[in-house]
């Protein structure tokens, strides 16, 4: 899954890395190495410019919030339960199967947290049995430094109880798209720890490598055998993964120093 991820890079450089066309300085989020569900988060998508004559789309930098709400929900309260969207099921799940069709999105991040928690519990917690105790919090990245492309979707919601030139009569929020954990070893795996990502969690949020972004954002592409094609898993061996402090379990706390890697776990676990 994906409940908490770090986001700090500058919009100027992900307009570089992603060829964006559009976007408004007046949206510049501050750097956030906490980012929680409910928070605004950069996403990179394509669709027309409001107001414009050219109806092509355009690749734009946009701030949408985290927790999706379906464009039918007579009210946004369950949108920190949608921040995740499984890629296996996401084209016949009422929620996620329109956005999927034409509103996907590209939501950009440094890696993602995770808790480790011992052998037991978690086979408990997979059955169903037992909710998932949160120990020693491991950091995932890509190796090579680059940006972590999560795979995303998009939607528009409209709040009934407000006047269409009121500034919050639309809502846009997102969800991040999630495979199965890579089983194969990490690209750089820490001396005492897990040794690949499904050590860690059995979920993971999709990650999609560069010659698959325009055709993801592409909203001209509906068909639903070619976009399901999108979803493959990346590469293995593509992630590294460390101990962090576990001051990031807090959503409170927010700063670089919550990437600090750990010589070793804070707290004991099981591998």
């Amino acid at each position: 899954m994906c409940g908490r991820y770090a986001a700090s890079r500058k919009p100027e450089d992900l307009v570089e890395v992603f060829d964006v066309e559009q976007w408004e300085p007046k949206e510049t989020l501050a750097p956030d190495w906490n980012v929680a569900p409910t928070k605004e988060v950069y996403a990179i998508l394509e669709r027309p410019l409001k107001d414009a004559d050219d109806p092509r789309p355009v690749r734009q930098l946009r701030t949408l919030k985290w927790g999706l709400v379906p464009s039918w929900a007579k009210n946004p309260e369950g949108a920190a339960r949608m921040i995740n969207a499984r890629s296996e099921t996401v084209h016949e799940k009422p929620s996620f199967r329109r956005p999927f069709a034409s509103r996907r999105c590209i939501l950009p991040a440094d890696g993602y947290y995770e808790w480790v928690t011992g052998v037991d519990e978690r086979q408990l917690e997979e059955a169903g049995k037992k909710k998932r105790p949160r120990k020693q919090p491991y950091f995932v990245t890509p190796a090579d430094g680059s940006v972590f492309a999560m795979a995303g979707l998009y939607e528009f919601w409209r709040d009934r109880t407000l006047p269409d030139e009121h500034p919050r009569a639309w809502w846009v929020t997102c969800t991040v798209l999630t495979t199965e954990a890579e089983q194969g070893p990490l690209g750089v795996a820490p001396a005492d720890g897990p040794g690949s990502l499904a050590d860690i969690h059995p979920r993971m949020p999709l990650m999609l490598t560069p010659d698959r972004w325009d055709d993801w954002l592409d909203p001209s592409r509906t068909d639903l055998e070619q976009l399901k094609s999108l979803l493959e898993p990346p590469p293995e061996g593509l992630m590294r993964a460390y101990a962090v402090p576990t001051a990031v379990s807090n959503v409170r706390n927010n700063g670089p120093e919550l990437l600090a890697e750990l010589a070793a776990p804070e707290e004991s676990t099981l591998f």
